[in-house]
Parts: structure tokens; C-alpha cells; sequence
């Protein structure tokens, strides 16, 4: 599994992931859709772009 930072968007260790578990992500399997997808740092799930607008270092935004 890789963890996501969702402040910067890059690739951070399963340690970092650890101690900061609101502002990173888990990814699992692939990503093989297409579009912009915007998830929750916290909760690991799909919002709204204005949602994503609203709170931009609790949210990731995922582009296929």
C-alpha cells in the first residue's frame, strides 16, 4: 500500500502516514479511472469538488 501526503501530494513513508493520520492518505490497488477525483484526508473518501475547495490540506485531488 502507498500513503499519500494530501497537503503536498507526494509519496510519504508508512511512519510519516502513521503520525499524521488526518493530512495523509492510503492508497490501495490501482487507480484506473480517468477524470478528477477528489478524496477525503481523513476519512479516505470520495467529495465534491467544493468540498475539496473548502478544505485544500484535507483533501487530495486524484487526476487519471
Amino acid at each position: 500500500m502507498a500513503h499519500r501526503s494530501s497537503i503536498t501530494g507526494r509519496y510519504i513513508s508508512k511512519a510519516a502516514a502513521a503520525r499524521h493520520p488526518r493530512t495523509s492518505v492510503t492508497e490501495s490497488g490501482s487507480n484506473k479511472s480517468s477524470g478528477t477525483h477528489h478524496r477525503s484526508a481523513s476519512s479516505g473518501r470520495f467529495i465534491t469538488p467544493a468540498q475539496a475547495a473548502r478544505n485544500p490540506k484535507g483533501s487530495l485531488t486524484e487526476r487519471g
